[in-house]
């Protein structure tokens, strides 16, 4: 089988479609292979996030990783930052010496711009997709009725949005102001949960999720990410549902046909 190596590609894929799923965390670098009906269809595969990680330790760390899971047709990869056409734009929790860390300009200068999709692509010969890894997250559950909005708490927050089905271009959206001159990225990261106790961090979540629906609107609410497991049903509200955070792998097949 001859496999293209650029970054995206409109190949018409076979019915039994094998997907490289790559989830990359702060804490954590993820990987499985799924099935065309988004099933696991290996054992997931995990590494530690390195500190720091600039473009070229992350992708060679990737690569390392994923070396027994390349026998698939392409690769889907969740990725922690703003990503527009497989380049990264911003990455804040990539963009730090330790975890948890302050801002390095190096660092975020490193990455700003970024061919992500081309560089990876390059390494596993296959055709790959790099997003946003809560608009990856997103593909796996969303209904594809109404305004769906989509938040991963991890080490960051991340948002994504999806139409009737249709997964529109990424916002940042926890950047946004939250208090105190904090954003939602911060506030409700992990760093500050850890600091301020579950509870707070719990009342924090809550006040956001009515301040992203107070802006959107949206019909259905799916909160997922690692930290999702700290919340109850009644934090996310009536509109809202705590996702798995396997999401963020099994979003990998539907991210080829959901995206706009």
């Amino acid at each position: 089988m001859t496999h293209p190596t650029h970054a995206h590609t409109d190949t018409s894929w076979p019915r039994d479609v094998l997907t490289l799923s790559i989830d990359i965390g702060g804490s954590g670098l993820k990987a499985s292979i799924v099935s065309a009906q988004g099933v696991m269809v290996t054992d997931r595969v995990r590494v530690d996030t390195p500190y720091p990680c600039p473009p070229d330790l992350l992708v060679t760390t990737v690569a390392d990783l994923v070396k027994p899971l390349l026998d698939v047709h392409r690769v889907s990869v969740g990725f922690p930052g703003l990503v527009r056409h497989g380049h990264v734009i911003e990455v804040p929790s990539l963009s730090r010496r330790e975890y948890g860390g302050d801002r390095d300009d190096e660092l975020a200068a490193e990455w700003h711009g970024f061919d992500l999709a081309h560089a990876l692509a390059q390494r596993f010969q296959r055709p790959t997709k790099v997003v946003n890894d809560a608009d990856m997250q997103g593909c796996a559950v969303v209904t594809g009725e109404g305004l769906e909005f989509v938040i991963t708490l991890g080490t960051g927050v991340g948002t994504a949005l999806f139409n009737d089905g249709t997964l529109l271009p990424h916002l940042e959206l926890s950047h946004g102001p939250f208090k105190d001159g904090q954003t939602y990225d911060i506030a409700l990261g992990n760093a500050q949960r850890k600091e301020i106790g579950n509870p707070r961090w719990i009342k924090r979540v809550r006040k956001a999720i009515q301040a992203f629906d107070d802006m959107l609107f949206f019909d259905r609410l799916y909160v997922g990410g690692g930290n999702a497991k700290h919340l109850s049903p009644e934090d996310v509200g009536h509109k809202g549902e705590i996702v798995p955070n396997t999401s963020g792998i099994l979003g990998g097949v539907r991210v080829w046909d959901l995206e706009a």
